[in-house]
């Protein structure tokens, strides 16, 4: 009998991927197995508890029946089929352990043992190997046969050397090949194709000469199309593909399964651990974000967490232009508290804010906004998430009800017609951006739209359907047009509109989009997309079956953010695309936990659950909660406090997790902001560009060291689990409870669990989720209260939560800024797939060498005029500032545009960026704005000026000796 396992905790390999279908019934080894039709006999004697050897299945990829070791026998048929490409059949009698089988798969692995080194004492897949557990299976005791590929040494195929003395390749950071330990399985090549879907590896020659070849013969794994997700490394059964980590540090002895703290897609990850060291991270198979997948950041750039230039001491000073002082952390908190205090009683209570963080905790972010509702007595909170997705909330709120995407990752396998609109999934969310493109592979068809030629539009792989190339800032024109061509053609389902959506929105919409202003022909000039190729694009969508939406920051970082997010939703409402799988509206989230922290109430007018301040029945819930009057106004939002920082009536903040002079607009503007206060506190894991203003510093700890949850951008709560003490000596939770205490509240908490408690009683959509839920059941989806007590995969299925969905018009209104002749191009930005928002944790990495700085890409038309070449540096400026980078010749960016990163604070790519934002939400217009290029001899003026303030700024005092 099999011992009983949480399923979600279940992660054997079963050698071959699950099937659905009907149920069959079969004998293997005497015992009954009932299992779906069309699983193989190699899952189907897993699920009995039965044991089968094997070297190339795995349960990652489909079967593959090439090693030969995992022959059976079934009654009435002829030889020894493979079990990992046979599948079930009704009343079939499997035998897995006859004398013939056995005596098969030990001559087989003789073969394999032959011609592979016996190193296993110094190897450093030992205890870790599955060649060598499989020898230990089958019971191999000896090898006749000539070792080390003796016999073979005369082999040669088209004159290259027997792979045996192939050099290991060490060209990549953080894994090595080794070509002399390769059992020419293909599970590496095979992950790399079904899995990831880079088609990277191949087998190159025959024999005895096989092995695995990253691209040409010229080719190592770092300069070939290798992206580093980590899935051959995985799916390797021997040393040849190895993380150096092991090699360094030694083979894992237990771990702990967590949720990354990269992107918003939520990878569920093994941190194994050898005693307190991390030793490598191992996508969890059972992760229901990511289906036992990664990318190279969550698989490898977690060496941050020990990086030289961590601070793990609290640090204080009177004025921005003093050294830092190390002081014990009581100090430090009085120090803050003292400050705080004496500025609200000079200036008022609302005279001090805080920013929450999307890369912190829940629980953590839940307690820096009550921080500052219940201690600092107002409601001047704000969060980085404001500054990317706030028009998600506003514009889904208004016409769905709830702020959030509809959809779970896995609705995607369903899809017909996918839209990807201003996101580039393969760099900001490779994980989902896998699945996607096995989704493409499988037939979906593909809309882009983008002004940039992202990695999705062509591959040799996949092609998209179609790329419309708008415009930076026409999003709203090109949402209307496809409404034109729905509408006035007579593909709108009208079934779904007349049941589920407000009738009479709905014909205003409809007149209103049908206006023959609003045709593809009439906003052409103005989009830049042609008509043609729009209508097409309007009709596959409509007609295509399942259609899904995903968009990203190229829809929200623009003065009409919250309209293109009513358009999105307008679109699927009136294709009937809402309320099942394989449909849907889905915000692809930048941080691990936007989604989280805006469901937090980190936005100066909401509460917790998305409520507003002025609602006086929400307001008691908290009030009775904490035990303090609410104010029922909206608080200030950050740039509102910069704003009064200037002015002299805000002086004192206090900033967790994140980094608003390297991430928001107008660096010049949040710089003086910031000198203006009279207390800036930054809570954080370095000492980054916000906190050369700083006058506290307290250090932050990282995900791997703390206990709680991560909201993703499929609204998943997945668990944050403790991997090892923080090295500060506080989790954040703690910090932020300690300075709560400081400043005389009487918090008591002893686990974040407690603070999910606190979560749950006071905000709905959480209301049955505890940590013993998420232990039990692994992860959930909010909403998840009575009314859906499993959690909500798919959103709005029988109903909006707004009662009836609201088609919403949408205006198209040209952005204040323009281009002329002084600022000719038009500058948008975006990521890259090693770097990481403000890079403060990748750059800390070996990720950097693929990323080394943020570079310009300029079409080569606008070089040429320029006298700009590739690799020059150019002089990038804007009405707001200036700044100096290295300048690339591309054509995925079309005349007249130009694109960069904002990874690497040296650039600071938002000193040139503007004070334009959302109509409805201020969230910032990243995505526009018009720029000069031209030749530089290098840095700016401002760049020196910065760098030399930088670093007189983080100078520290060496410890006072007792």
């Amino acid at each position: 009998m099999k011992d009983f396992i949480i399923p979600w905790q279940d992660d054997r390999d079963m050698g071959t991927p699950a099937k659905d279908g009907a149920p069959v019934t079969l004998i293997i080894d005497g015992f009954e197995v009932t299992v779906p039709e069309g699983t193989s006999v190699m899952r189907a004697a897993a699920e009995a508890g039965l044991s089968i050897p094997k070297l190339c299945a795995t349960d990652s990829v489909e079967a593959f029946g090439s090693c030969r070791l995992c022959l059976v026998e079934i009654e009435g048929r002829k030889g020894t089929p493979a079990s990992c490409t046979t599948p079930v059949a009704p009343g079939m009698v499997v035998h897995t352990q006859t004398e013939t089988v056995k005596k098969l798969r030990r001559g087989v692995m003789e073969l394999y043992i032959s011609d592979h080194p016996l190193d296993c004492l110094t190897c450093a897949a030992n205890g870790d190997c599955e060649l060598q557990d499989m020898a230990g299976a089958v019971g191999l005791r000896d090898v006749r046969y000539g070792h080390e590929g003796e016999s073979h040494v005369s082999a040669r195929q088209n004159g290259e050397a027997n792979p045996r003395y192939l050099p290991k390749d060490e060209s990549n950071p953080y894994f090595t090949y080794d070509p002399s330990k390769c059992i020419v399985c293909s599970r590496c090549v095979r992950a790399c194709e079904e899995v990831q879907g880079t088609f990277a590896l191949t087998i190159q020659g025959r024999g005895f000469d096989s092995r695995v070849s990253a691209g040409t013969s010229e080719d190592s794994f770092l300069t070939s199309d290798c992206v580093s997700c980590g899935a051959c490394v995985q799916a390797c059964p021997t040393a040849t593909l190895q993380e150096k980590s092991v090699f360094e540090i030694g083979t894992p002895t237990r771990s702990v399964v967590t949720t990354c703290a990269y992107c918003g897609v939520g990878c569920s990850f093994k941190a194994e651990m050898r005693g307190d060291e991390l030793v490598r991270m191992v996508p969890f198979k059972n992760g229901e974000a990511n289906r036992g997948h990664s990318c190279v950041k969550g698989r490898f750039a977690w060496g941050y967490a020990n990086h030289a230039e961590r601070i793990l001491n609290p640090m204080i000073r009177d004025r921005i232009d003093e050294p830092w002082r190390e002081v014990s952390w009581d100090e430090a908190f009085a120090f803050a508290a003292l400050k705080l205090r004496n500025i609200q009683a000079r200036h008022g209570v609302g005279a001090i804010g805080g920013i929450t963080s999307s890369r912190c905790t829940n629980e953590e972010t839940y307690l820096v906004q009550k921080l500052i509702r219940q201690v600092f007595g107002n409601n001047n909170v704000d969060t980085c998430a404001r500054v990317c997705h706030s028009p998600t909330g506003y514009g889904l709120k208004t016409t769905f009800g709830t702020s959030a995407g509809t959809q779970n990752f896995d609705s995607v396998e369903q899809t017909d017609v996918v839209i990807v609109m201003g996101a580039n999934p393969t760099d900001g969310h490779p994980v989902f951006g896998s699945r996607l493109k096995k989704r493409l592979r499988q037939g979906a068809k593909l809309i882009v739209i983008d002004p940039r030629r992202i990695d999705l539009v062509r591959t040799p792989h996949i092609e998209a359907a179609h790329h419309l190339a708008l415009t930076p800032g026409t999003n709203v024109a090109v949402m209307t047009a496809l409404a034109h061509v729905i509408v006035t053609e007579g593909l709108v389902d009208e079934d779904f509109v007349r049941e589920r959506c407000d009738l009479d929105a709905f014909e205003d919409w409809a007149a209103f989009v049908s206006e023959e202003s609003r045709s593809p022909e009439a906003t052409e000039a103005v989009t830049g997309v042609p008509a043609a190729e729009l209508r097409a694009a309007a009709r596959l969508f409509a007609t295509g079956g399942n259609g899904a939406i995903y968009y990203g920051l190229g829809v929200t970082e623009h003065s009409q953010g919250s309209t293109t997010v009513m358009a999105i939703a307008n679109l699927a409402m009136a294709t009937g695309n809402i309320g099942r799988p394989g449909v849907g509206v889905n915000p692809l989230r930048g941080q691990n936990n936007v989604q989280g922290s805006c469901d937090m109430g980190s936005f100066p007018h909401e509460l917790p659950g998305y409520r507003h301040v002025h609602d006086a029945d929400t307001r008691a819930i908290f009030e009775r909660a904490w035990g303090v009057k609410i104010q029922d106004e909206p608080g200030l939002r950050i740039p509102n406090m910069l704003d009064a920082a200037v002015d002299g009536t805000f002086r004192g903040i206090y900033i967790q997790g994140e980094d608003i002079l390297q991430s928001d607009p107008n660096t010049k503007h949040v710089a003086a902001g910031l000198a203006a206060m009279d207390c800036v506190i930054v809570h954080d894991l370095f000492l980054n560009e916000t906190a050369n203003y700083a006058h506290v510093f307290l250090p932050g700890s990282t995900f791997l060291e703390k206990d709680g949850t991560f909201t993703n951008a499929e609204r998943r709560i997945n668990r944050v689990r403790k991997v090892m003490a923080p090295k500060n000596g506080l989790a954040d939770w703690e910090v932020t409870q300690e300075l709560a205490r400081s400043l005389g509240a009487d918090w008591g908490y002893t686990h974040p669990a407690q603070v999910m408690d606190e979560i749950a009683a006071t905000t709905p959509g959480f209301a049955n989720v505890s940590y013993d839920m998420l232990e039990q059941r692994g992860s959930v989806q909010w909403p998840c209260n009575d009314a859906a007590p499993e959690g909500s995969p798919i959103m709005h299925t029988d109903g909006f939560v707004r009662g009836k969905g609201l088609f919403v018009l949408t205006d198209y209104v040209a952005t204040d800024e323009r281009t002329g002749p002084r600022f000719p191009l038009l500058l948008t930005t975006g990521r890259i797939l090693s770097q990481y928002n403000v890079g403060a944790q990748t750059r800390r990495t070996r990720n950097v060498v693929w990323h080394e700085g943020d570079v310009l890409e300029i079409h080569p038309h606008d070089a040429e005029q320029r006298g700009v070449t590739e690799g020059a540096w150019v002089r990038l400026a804007s009405r707001s500032g200036e700044t100096t980078l290295r300048a690339t010749l591309t054509e995925r960016v079309a005349p007249g545009v130009v694109y960069t990163t904002f990874h690497h604070p040296d650039t600071q790519a938002n000193v040139i960026t503007t004070d334009y934002s959302d109509w409805a939400t201020n969230c910032p217009e990243y995505k526009v704005t018009a720029v000069q290029v031209g030749l530089s001899n290098g840095p700016t003026d401002w760049q020196t000026d910065y760098a030399a303030q930088a670093a007189h700024s983080r100078r520290i005092l060496p410890p006072v000796a007792e």
